[in-house]
């Protein structure tokens, strides 16, 4: 049986299109695998395990449906959802990995991570993820009343997307010396992220060996997943019409 990855999902109210579309991927391609590896970034944002909103509600509830069913779902935090916590994972069935992790794949260890951290370029980002992961911040942050949360999540957003619209794209890529350094610190010849939103699979060498890089899509324009059976890794695409 497969094990499938998935991230920068990004769903809230105003992706009706992209939480169909996940949750008939849970339904159908991941209900069949042995294993769902969410790298995070589910949520466009993510307040808190008492989010109210009804859309996010219906993601969890789908979550929930495929882990009783029998299937391993694990979760890793993401820069939009860092604040997922052990009330979403007892309401889902999910299991939260620490950022990054060595899974052995069949033998093969392999680096799964969600890929901000080696965005090492972009050091403004760099700074905000350092006091966003502080645990002191987060307990202030949850311990606001859910509309101030909103708001400052609401602000949050804005903020990233005016960041992105005026930084050279290059910074905001993976960077080549951060990536060959956490294989060589953790031993492996694979990676997989997400967060840099440019589906592809790199090949380089490390130390004079072959080693590979698998980035994974996000699910804006149309769904992506990636599958991994039996020695094979294959990127697949999911075009949101199929739906229509």
């Amino acid at each position: 049986m497969a094990r499938l990855f998935v991230s920068d999902v990004h769903l809230d109210a105003g992706t009706d299109g992209a939480t169909d579309q996940f949750l008939d991927f849970l339904r159908t391609h991941a209900a069949r695998a042995e294993a769902l590896y969410i790298l995070g970034d589910l949520f466009e944002a993510w307040i808190g395990d008492d989010d109210p909103e009804p859309e996010k509600g219906r993601i969890l509830n789908g979550l929930n449906e495929l882990t009783r069913d029998g299937v391993e779902c694990f979760v890793l935090h993401g820069n939009r959802d860092f604040l997922l916590g052990e009330a979403f994972a007892r309401r889902t069935g999910c299991r939260l990995l620490p950022d990054p992790i060595v899974a052995d794949f069949d033998g093969e260890r392999v680096l799964v991570t969600h890929g901000d951290a080696l965005c090492i370029d972009d050091h403004a980002y760099q700074e905000l993820r350092t006091t966003v992961r502080a645990a002191a911040w987060q307990r202030r942050f949850l311990a606001l009343p859910v509309a101030s949360r909103e708001g400052l999540a609401h602000q949050a957003r804005a903020g990233s997307r005016a960041h992105t619209a005026r930084s050279v794209p290059n910074i905001m890529d993976a960077n080549e010396v951060a990536v060959a350094a956490a294989m060589r610190a953790t031993d492996v010849r694979r990676i997989i992220h997400g967060h840099t939103h440019r589906p592809c699979v790199h090949e380089m060498l490390l130390d004079g060996a072959p080693a590979y890089r698998i980035v994974l899509g996000a699910w804006y324009e149309q769904g992506s997943y990636l599958s991994y059976e039996a020695g094979r890794y294959e990127l697949r695409e999911l075009p949101r019409a199929a739906l229509a």
